[in-house]
């Protein structure tokens, strides 16, 4: 006569365990990290009024410094490399500089298109963009605001290789604190900057 109340309250305690079991892998212990994007938009003195393309540029090859390429935020205090814990751009930093690469020539509105992977249509240039450095400097001590440095070298190559130029280009901000949202805020302007110089140097390039 007690069997079977007590099934019953195995089977609700199989039941809950179940339940809280789930509840674990819904509700993991560790904190999940932040997500952070740059976009590199450039200030309003840095665009100009539309011009029709008459020259595409084709992005051929091009290298990422391999210790910033990833979604962790690099931070160098010396010679001593770290990631900022518990802060990750959502895409790795490598993609999201392709993407605000792109976007930069769009804005600039000079005679250069760049070309996208896959599009139709004649180059009549190529560049590639080699990211050098691509990091959080912890110059004035560990809990003073940081420099933020982007660093490359442009090569721009036109269709029959009879000419080539090579520029190299570098922005440092100041980040306006020692929050996590600051540095990518510095980031986010030492981007726009860095492409900024280049696109404009493309165009007078190419149109040149």
């Amino acid at each position: 006569m007690n069997a079977l109340p007590r099934l019953l309250r195995i089977a609700t305690i199989g039941a809950l365990a179940a339940c809280l079991a789930g509840c674990i892998s819904l509700f993991p212990n560790d904190k999940p990290a932040q997500l952070y994007r740059f976009d590199g938009a450039p200030t309003a003195a840095e665009t100009g009024g539309l011009v029709e393309a008459q020259f595409g540029i084709a992005r051929t090859g091009g290298g990422f410094v391999q210790a910033a390429s990833g979604d962790r935020i690099l931070t160098m205090t010396g010679a001593k490399a770290a990631y900022i814990a518990g802060a990750r751009w959502v895409s790795p930093a490598a993609v999201l500089f392709q993407e605000a690469l792109s976007r930069a020539f769009e804005r600039a509105g000079g005679p250069a298109r760049l070309l996208q992977r896959g599009e139709v249509g004649r180059a009549d240039y190529q560049l590639r963009v080699d990211v050098t450095r691509f990091e959080t400097a912890y110059d004035r001590g560990d809990r003073a605001a940081p420099k933020v440095t982007v660093e490359l070298r442009a090569t721009l190559t036109n269709a029959d290789r009879s000419f080539t130029a090579v520029q190299p280009f570098r922005s440092e901000v100041r980040a306006s604190g020692n929050r996590v949202s600051a540095i990518v805020d510095a980031y986010d302007q030492a981007v726009g900057q860095t492409l900024g110089e280049l696109t404009a140097w493309a165009n007078n390039r190419g149109a040149g």
